[in-house]
C-alpha cells in the first residue's frame, strides 16, 4: 500500500466538514463527523458533535468562507492527524465577523473503510 494511502480522502473529509459548516448542512456534518466527535474551542471548552452541529445550525456558529492553506496528515494504521490551516471568515459566540488564521488540529479513525473525523483542536497559526 502506498505511503499516501488515505490521505487525499482524509483531506476530502475535512474539506467536507468545513463545506458544512459554511452551508449549515446537517447531512454533511453528520457524515463526516464521529458520533464520538469531540470540537476543543481555542478557549478549552470541549463541544459534542450533536452540541456543535445543532450552534452551527442555530447561528451560534457563523461560518462564511475558508480558504485552506496547508493540510499535513500522518496516518499510523487506522488512526490518522491532519493538521488544517485554513483563511477563515467567521461571527462566533455573538461576536463579529472577523478573518482568523484556524488551525484544526483532527484525529480521524477509519471505520468500514470510511475516514472520519473524532477530535478537533482549534487554535491559532
Amino acid at each position: 500500500m502506498p505511503a499516501n494511502a488515505g490521505t487525499e480522502e482524509i483531506r476530502q473529509a475535512y474539506i467536507c466538514m468545513y463545506e458544512g459548516m459554511i452551508s449549515k448542512d446537517e447531512k454533511v456534518l453528520n457524515e463526516v463527523l464521529d458520533d464520538s466527535f469531540v470540537l476543543v474551542h481555542m478557549t478549552g471548552m470541549w463541544q459534542p458533535k450533536q452540541a456543535f452541529i445543532k450552534a452551527v445550525l442555530n447561528g451560534t456558529l457563523n461560518y462564511f468562507s475558508a480558504e485552506h492553506e496547508n493540510m499535513p496528515v500522518e496516518i499510523s494504521g487506522d488512526t490518522a492527524v491532519l493538521t488544517g490551516q485554513s483563511y477563515v471568515a467567521a461571527a462566533v459566540f455573538g461576536g463579529g465577523r472577523s478573518n482568523w488564521h484556524l488551525q484544526q488540529k483532527c484525529s480521524l479513525k477509519k471505520t468500514d473503510g470510511v475516514w472520519k473525523i473524532i477530535r478537533s483542536v482549534a487554535s491559532t497559526y
